[in-house]
């Protein structure tokens, strides 16, 4: 016999405390939005989402900029259906743009050990775009942000496993509005 459907995220015991609202994710991407319209002002970013996990990020990012852009799409995976990275990135999905002197801004859903994030930028920059910075929603406390060439950062958090706002486990909880912290029913 199958477990009752859950009425909501609230139902759900596999859903914690909540780390950053959905006012709290707005508020920043706004902010964001506006510092990315100052840099490109005089330039059309390409704006490359990494899927699945940015894909929220990015349309709400995409929105507050205020400049024509244009958008792509990349995959990889390190993850597959666990919370622990299996320690190898593997392209799913490859652009279907030529970024031969493009403004590049890689968005991110979270940059944290920073495996998937440098596999990215050898393969990106090898592609002769005329600049190539990131963005991400989410950095770890632990991440070396610089050593990384992570320009735009939503916010730094600590070493909880999250979920929501794009972020998964197993594809389940992408559609929450705020990102909260993921308990391990196994634990």
């Amino acid at each position: 016999m199958s477990p009752a459907p859950l009425e909501s995220f609230d139902d759900d015991p596999c859903v914690g405390s909540t780390v950053l609202t959905e006012e709290q994710i707005a508020e920043r991407i706004r902010e964001l939005g506006r510092e990315l319209t100052e840099d490109y002002g005089d330039r059309r970013p390409l704006l490359v989402c990494v899927l699945r996990g940015a894909y929220a990020f990015l349309t709400d990012l995409a929105r507050e900029v205020d400049l024509p852009v244009e958008i792509d799409f990349i995959a990889v995976s390190s993850y597959g259906a666990s919370t622990r990275t299996s320690g190898v990135v593997r392209l799913v999905k490859d652009l279907d743009v030529d970024l031969t002197g493009r403004h590049v801004v890689l968005v991110e859903d979270i940059v944290d050990t920073g495996l998937t994030l440098r596999y990215l930028r050898r393969s990106l920059e090898a592609r002769g775009p005329a600049s190539l910075e990131v963005c991400t929603l989410l950095a770890r406390e632990s991440a070396d942000l610089e050593g990384l060439g992570v320009r735009y950062v939503g916010f730094t958090i600590p070493g909880e496993f999250v979920i929501g706002y794009g972020l998964d486990v197993d594809e389940r909880y992408r559609n929450m509005r705020h990102i909260a912290v993921y308990v391990d029913p196994g634990v």
